[in-house]
């Protein structure tokens, strides 16, 4: 694992693999100092001791997108010991768009269907596609200043958002997207012909213009994109809740203070329970991962 936050994750990955002969303990990627992250987790001691009864569980992060264009991509894909997410990272598995609804419901208790999640991030997707094609392009060839990760994180960060009219929002970003292809366009003459190729791979990897979301930076896409709709989406149902409550109430504030002070003690934030969210195991990239750890306990 590479850090606290991967803990329940891998924890459930595995537990479905567990038997009388397979069982597995998920630990920190050192016992020996507080060393985190993907790099300590595949090369430091533990790390050295990959096979046999020990395996890395690492984010992909684009490691998994450059195919070994990288060393550290190589480091990754060329170790059968080292199981990883195919996704960008963990997070991008919470914000699995047929999830959110589910989330939403697990903070609120209010089963109200008032946004349409997965029509939000495929049209998010749909606008930031091109775009992440350069990037992966351009990071394959390691020219990683060219167009940096957080240049392309900025450039599709929602601001803004309006539940009641989501379409303004991704408009902006469409327009941030087209002034950045219109300049890669002018300045990066040797790419032509280079793009559609990498599309067709992408696409062999798991990535199309409706899912892009799931390979952008995990906590990106979390914090800047997802919780943009999550938060105001929460805070909605609970109102129209509180509204019901008086409204059954109907005047007796004793039963209405308790009903209400009962309501609040049962939820809880969107964020905390958009990071225990695990309604995600019908995802294509999923499946993916679960045959990698499958294809590795059959040898």
């Amino acid at each position: 694992m590479e850090s606290y936050d991967d803990i329940f994750f891998w924890r459930n990955v595995l537990s479905e693999f567990e038997d009388e002969n397979t069982e597995f303990e998920v630990m920190l990627p050192s016992r020996t100092n507080l060393n985190r992250g993907k790099k300590t987790a595949m090369t430091n001691q533990l790390g050295k001791a990959l096979g046999g009864y020990m395996i890395a569980c690492v984010d992909a992060d684009m490691d998994y997108l450059l195919q070994r264009h990288s060393p550290s991509s190589q480091r990754m894909l060329d170790n059968p010991y080292v199981i990883h997410t195919y996704a960008y990272a963990i997070e991008s598995y919470q914000c699995y768009a047929p999830s959110l609804h589910n989330v939403c419901v697990m903070a609120t208790l209010n089963d109200r269907n008032i946004f349409n999640f997965e029509e939000y991030l495929k049209q998010y997707s749909i606008i930031i596609y091109e775009l992440f094609v350069w990037l992966v392009w351009l990071h394959r060839k390691g020219r990683y200043n060219d167009f940096p990760l957080n240049n392309f994180n900025n450039i599709i960060a929602i601001e803004q958002l309006n539940i009641q009219n989501p379409a303004e929002a991704l408009e902006r970003v469409r327009r941030s997207v087209n002034r950045k292809l219109s300049w890669l366009q002018q300045h990066m003459k040797d790419a032509k012909g280079k793009l559609t190729p990498l599309k067709q791979e992408l696409a062999r990897l798991g990535v199309t213009k409706e899912n892009t979301y799931m390979f952008i930076q995990g906590h990106h896409l979390m914090e800047n994109v997802v919780a943009a709709a999550l938060e105001p989406v929460c805070t909605i149902l609970r109102r129209q809740h509180e509204r019901e409550i008086k409204t059954l109430a109907n005047g007796n504030q004793q039963q209405l203070n308790n009903e209400l002070a009962s309501y609040s003690h049962s939820q809880f934030q969107p964020t905390q329970m958009l990071r225990r969210n695990t309604q995600y195991k019908d995802c294509e990239a999923y499946q993916m991962l679960r045959n990698h750890v499958q294809k590795l306990l059959n040898k």
